[in-house]
């Protein structure tokens, strides 16, 4: 099977799921040992990426660590006033924090934490993060500095005068959120197909040595989250391991699903929300449904 065709049986249940939980979906699931066995809806349109740009952030450190030119070692101390707004880890502290660079790492994609995220992207450098996505063959995606830009381009298409202000003016059903605000052309931004590929390059010991590749893998499955792409996955003996993303009506997940018979998929949904509400627990819950009903129907069409 070398993909789903456009109009395809599961195509069309995947965008009824879409339609019935109010979002607008892209998606992109692949067999791992059979990249050529995918079920794809719309896979190489470019979309913000929010909190997802911190996976190929976190090739790029491993990537510099391989090469000697990073020290996945080194402290830093992170002062009160180079705090990341953001729900969890370091960003929710008042007094300094010394880590690692490696434990940063850990921190922003166990938990995602924003000013974890932003002191490795510093470290790192988003030119090099970029020329990373280029070399291993995804030119459409850009971190455009991560979640600091996205929340300072946030305040200037806004017009706020805070970010509590811009982020409610976004969550807003009642205002017309200015069209930049979602524009993948100034924020961190990928497309369905390339964040597969990269996750592909992760499993298959492309992306780095292979003792790093372990580590992400490691990192990855960390992730506490299991409202969205574990949501279609909740039995034991299933192995999920992901990235969310989160930002205004955009609720996205990009992982791995390794069943129990060792089978094993790239699953990359991203979604927008017809509504801007914090909790939208079926937009969340879609996620993981579409990703299951990918995987069910590349499971049967195994040795056609």
């Amino acid at each position: 099977m070398s993909g789903t065709r456009r109009g395809s049986g599961v195509e069309r249940a995947i965008r009824s799921m879409f339609d019935d939980a109010g979002v607008r979906g892209w998606l992109h699931v692949a067999d791992l040992h059979r990249p050529s066995a995918q079920v794809t809806i719309d896979p190489d349109e470019q979309v913000p990426m929010s909190s997802v740009y911190k996976v190929p952030l976190m090739v790029a450190f491993c990537r510099l660590a391989d090469a000697g030119l990073i020290d996945p070692s080194h402290r830093l101390t992170l002062e009160p006033d180079e705090r990341v707004p953001g729900p969890t880890g370091i960003s929710i502290l008042h007094d300094p924090v010394t880590l690692s660079l490696r434990d940063m790492v850990v921190l922003m994609m166990s938990i995602s934490d924003n000013t974890a995220a932003d002191a490795v992207l510093r470290a790192v450098g988003p030119d090099v993060v970029d020329a990373m996505c280029r070399d291993l063959g995804m030119p459409d995606t850009h971190v455009h500095g991560g979640v600091v830009n996205t929340f300072s381009r946030l305040l200037a298409e806004t017009g706020a005068h805070s970010l509590d202000a811009a982020l409610a003016h976004v969550a807003d059903n009642d205002i017309i959120v200015p069209p930049g605000v979602y524009d993948p052309a100034s924020k961190a931004s990928t497309t369905p197909a390339d964040m597969a590929r990269l996750l592909r390059a992760i499993w298959t010991g492309e992306a780095a040595s292979d003792d790093r590749c372990a580590f992400m893998r490691q990192v990855m499955r960390r992730q506490p989250w299991t409202h969205r792409l574990g949501s279609g996955f909740p039995y034991d003996d299933v192995t999920v391991y992901g990235k969310t993303g989160t930002f205004g009506s955009l609720r996205h997940e990009a992982g791995v699903v390794e069943l129990a018979d060792g089978s094993t998929y790239t699953a990359v949904v991203f979604t927008q929300a017809a509504r801007s509400d914090n909790k939208l627990p079926r937009a969340d819950a879609v996620i993981g449904a579409a990703a299951r009903a990918a995987v069910e129907e590349l499971r049967g069409s195994q040795g056609t």
